[in-house]
């Protein structure tokens, strides 16, 4: 009786573990496809909140934002140069909270969030219209539809297209 009590004790314990792994795995590759980024720096909503929106660090790949980071002189068309420990401590922040899973694997060399297989999927339906609107512009205008952008949310519920 006791090998029996002890079979039955491995097997729960087993198929616990099983079940543990299984809801781990589960809710990281859910987070990996989440709507809402809650990572935070002050210097880096400062100094990327300058210009534009403080783009989540989950939607690209450390070594994107590693390039990013490292052409900051002629960061798309402008000199947003920073000095070196500012630079380094951003940069440190975006790739600890860096895209993972299959949104990394899917833009492992783009340094625009709208060239990633993920964003273009998620924005497939957007009419052509939309992105012409005055109060959108461009692709990279996250606030123009999105209304809470700023606060790293970006689900459907809180989406408003300009008219």
């Amino acid at each position: 009786m006791e090998t029996a009590s002890r079979r039955m004790l491995f097997d729960v314990t087993v198929w616990t573990a099983s079940l543990f792994m299984t809801l781990v795995l589960v809710t990281r590759e859910a987070m990996a496809g989440s709507s809402t980024f809650t990572a935070t720096h002050p210097k880096w909503e400062a100094e990327c909140g300058t210009c534009h929106i403080a783009y989540p660090p989950q939607l690209l790949p450390a070594p994107s934002w590693r390039r990013v980071m490292s052409g900051l002189d002629k960061h798309f068309g402008t000199d947003a140069g920073l000095d070196a420990r500012t630079a380094a401590e951003i940069g440190v922040f975006l790739e600890q909270n860096a895209a993972s899973g299959k949104r990394a694997l899917a833009a492992p060399d783009t340094l625009r969030i709208t060239e990633t297989a993920w964003f273009q999927r998620e924005h497939r339906k957007v009419p052509e219209a939309i992105w012409k609107h005055p109060a959108v512009k461009t692709r990279a205008n996250c606030v123009a539809c999105h209304t809470a952008a700023e606060q790293g949310d970006y689900r459907e519920r809180n989406i408003r297209m300009p008219r």
